[in-house]
């Protein structure tokens, strides 16, 4: 019983360290908003008194609410775009289940592999051509539809009662509404699962933002991050303040939809 109590405490000892080790960055960063640039970079680690002239200076040299506006406009488009196109498609790829469609999903998986620099120039010039620089669209249309999602909702569709759709076309429900009115209710954790990874992506997005917004009034959370360290001298308190705000959206967003995720991830891996 002893060397059994031992155990289970050498468990929690070493789980313990290992979230202390995970958590004491974000940590750090928090309290870092709080301190001066000379407190930071001097390693301090306990709470200070600079908050607010951290950020009074933010809002003073930088747009902070229209890049959060900006950021939590295209994520969120993003993600109820993406939502939508990827669970129809994964939908149709396994209730309409064929040998092609098999063909093709393996396709689609295979295009996973394919760096995001490699068509970065085409998306580009495309977007270029559509006079689409500086919108929302050219935000939303290269990540509404990703391999990864319609994996995922068909994964999940595997395990969707086809009883249930029998049952509503012998009711005469149309396939529209089958979709809308059985399918998503039954599939909420899958949809919650793919909202925290598709807004998390959406709202840390660097490389495509930096390529097509190019004016002031387009800038994102990442790109006025990036703008601060750009600088000749960095107040590195501003910085850690606009990094924590930054991440506060993507924690909130995940701790509402945690025990949705979970479940998600359950059903589309068994």
């Amino acid at each position: 019983m002893t060397l059994r109590r031992a155990a289970r405490a050498g468990k929690y000892l070493v789980l313990s360290v290992a979230a202390f080790l995970s958590l004491f960055p974000l940590l750090w960063m928090f309290v870092s908003a709080t301190n001066s640039s000379v407190d930071v970079i001097t390693g301090r680690i306990l709470p200070g008194t600079h908050l607010l002239e951290n950020l009074r200076e933010l809002h003073a040299t930088t747009s902070i609410t229209r890049a959060l506006w900006n950021s939590f406009r295209n994520a969120s488009v993003a993600t109820i775009a993406s939502l939508f196109v990827c669970s129809i498609a994964g939908y149709g790829f396994e209730i309409y289940h064929d040998r092609g469609k098999d063909i093709l999903m393996r396709i689609l998986l295979l295009s996973m592999m394919i760096p995001f620099a490699a068509i970065m120039i085409p998306l580009f010039i495309m977007v270029g051509r559509l006079n689409l620089l500086n919108t929302t669209a050219a935000f939303v249309l290269p990540t509404i539809s990703t391999a990864f999602l319609i994996f995922l909702f068909r994964q999940s569709a595997r395990y969707f009662p086809t009883e249930i759709i029998e049952s509503a076309r012998i009711e005469g429900l149309n396939e529209l509404g089958i979709f809308l009115k059985m399918y998503i209710p039954v599939m909420r954790s899958t949809y919650a699962t793919g909202a925290i990874i598709t807004f998390m992506a959406a709202w840390n997005n660097y490389l495509w933002p930096l390529i097509i917004m190019q004016s002031s009034d387009s800038i994102t959370m990442p790109l006025l991050i990036s703008n601060l360290i750009a600088g000749y001298t960095t107040n590195y308190g501003m910085l850690m303040l606009a990094v924590a705000i930054s991440v506060l959206p993507t924690i909130i967003v995940f701790l509402l939809l945690q025990k949705s995720f979970a479940e998600g991830i359950v059903s589309s891996v068994k």
